[in-house]
């Protein structure tokens, strides 16, 4: 399988984006799992215990589950890895900010965990699925001075159902099936996966007529896959996501940081061509895809292309009358669609009296560049998907202050009011209310226009015929766990 992003981290504290949960779910086992329809699944866990109130939940671990090395998985474990979570404090480590804190996870006995919230979090089970067990003997004993951080960056110690072979940063990863895995296999599973690097569409042809490319990444260009599909022994398989694709605009940084600059990016935005000719996907009137029906507020207008509205917002800001204003725009490079998307833009924003700088930068420069305000770019293309199967999701991770910082939250947001509602909707278990919160919510982060919204993901790939076993599944990458899949043919 190809990638157009390189692993950052194998280590679960650390883990971010679709690449490092996509290596993430095959070595490493949670206490609960996700299915196609967002239910939680047993995993290391086989049954969980709720509180009346919500703030207390117990798992009841799995007697047989065991670590690659045999060792058993106790509720030792758990506790170790939720405060090394909380320690390191990266990661998803944001998704439990003032709910969990150290001591707050506990072991009443081997076989049994026990989970104190400091508050209500109506989250909190959709989240644990995103924090992996690793096995603390093991990296206790590998702690050294940053708490397993070196140990982990280049080891797994993992209950998963896959072992790292070999990981060469810049071009590939190799994992292979631990035949020892505690939840068993299924006829005809996959053995060995190779994830290959790639940096441009013809190395995935090359690739694809070679013989040696079983499935494709989810971002090749529109005719990339046109021309695999060609090919007797592929087939291009496609489903609707819980992803959504951004034009992220930087809310802290001149000339972004101005409200009409940033609604006349949005109506300079051709969001026809890039939805039916550049990239096929579904549209996005807002902040959240329209997988979470029950939540979504269907009353937002659909984003138009409109360069007399982009002209009018442009008169409206403190730039009014300029030509040449500086504004970079940034896109994840070896993706060809990206590309043609940020030629596009730059050609209707130079209309309007903007010069863009456009820029191409690998994944890895695209997270160091998000972490302060002033290196951010103004504008970055980013696809974001639900980290867990609810809606706080698609809002914390993006738009609370305590979650910037990250490539997640490239509009440097921080606004009162939309934490104050973002908290809101965490701390009630009561859905009509949640709804009423969430749909409010859109509203403002709309007017406020801290993205362009461009689209959902159509996400798509090349498919071997012998491999099957590809579903959906709303969480980040977890439609990748390999012990899901089979190889159909003898030969």
């Amino acid at each position: 399988m190809n990638t157009v992003q390189i692993f950052s981290t194998i280590d679960p504290a650390k883990i971010s984006d679709y690449t490092d949960y996509m290596a993430a779910v095959n070595l490493y086992d949670a206490l609960v799992g996700v299915d196609a329809k967002g239910n939680l699944t047993p995993e290391l866990a086989s049954s969980w215990d709720v509180s009346p109130d919500g703030k207390q939940v117990t798992y009841h671990l799995k007697p047989d589950a065991h670590f690659s090395d045999g060792s058993p998985v106790t509720a030792k474990d758990v506790v170790y890895s939720f405060e090394r979570l909380l320690k390191i404090n990266q990661g998803p480590a944001n998704l439990f900010a003032d709910v969990l804190k150290p001591g707050s996870v506990v072991a009443v006995d081997n076989h049994t965990v026990k989970f104190t919230l400091e508050k209500t979090f109506s989250p909190f089970l959709s989240a644990v699925p995103a924090v992996f067990i690793v096995n603390a003997k093991d990296v206790a004993a590998n702690a050294g001075s940053d708490d397993g951080q070196s140990y982990l960056a280049t080891h797994t110690s993992g209950a998963g159902g896959y072992l790292l072979r070999s990981w060469d940063r810049g071009s590939q990863m190799i994992i292979v099936r631990d035949p020892k895995y505690y939840g068993g296999w299924k006829e005809n599973p996959i053995d060995t996966v190779r994830w290959i690097i790639t940096n441009d569409e013809a190395s995935v042809k090359s690739l694809a007529a070679s013989g040696e490319l079983t499935m494709t990444s989810q971002f090749q260009a529109p005719e990339t896959y046109e021309s695999l599909k060609k090919m007797d022994r592929l087939a291009v398989i496609s489903a609707d996501t819980a992803s959504a694709f951004y034009m992220k605009l930087n809310t802290r940084a001149a000339p972004t940081d101005d409200i009409h600059v940033r609604r006349a990016i949005a109506c300079a935005t051709d969001y026809e061509t890039i939805r039916t000719q550049i990239n096929p996907g579904g549209p996005l009137n807002g902040p959240l895809p329209p997988i979470f029906a029950d939540y979504v507020a269907a009353d937002l207008q659909a984003p138009k292309f409109d360069m007399e509205c982009a002209k009018a917002e442009m008169a409206k800001s403190k730039y009014a009358g300029q030509s040449q204003i500086p504004i970079t725009l940034q896109y994840v490079s070896g993706t060809k669609f990206e590309e043609d998307i940020a030629l596009l833009m730059q050609s209707t924003l130079e209309q309007i009296g903007f010069k863009v700088q456009t820029q191409s930068d690998p994944w890895n420069r695209v997270t160091d560049l998000a972490t302060k305000i002033e290196t951010s770019p103004n504008m970055s293309e980013i696809f974001f998907e639900a980290t867990y199967p609810n809606p706080d999701s698609m809002f914390f991770t993006q738009y609370h202050s305590k979650a910037g910082g990250t490539w997640a939250s490239l509009e440097w947001l921080r606004e009162p009011e939309i934490d104050a509602l973002i908290e809101k909707a965490r701390s009630t278990n009561d859905k009509a209310e949640q709804v009423s919160i969430y749909r409010d919510l859109q509203h403002k982060l709309v007017e406020l226009q801290p993205d362009a919204f461009l689209q959902t993901q159509t996400i798509q790939h090349a498919v071997d015929k012998c491999l099957t076993g590809f579903v959906y599944i709303p969480m980040q990458s977890f439609s990748y766990d390999f012990k899901l899949y089979r190889w159909t043919c003898s030969k």
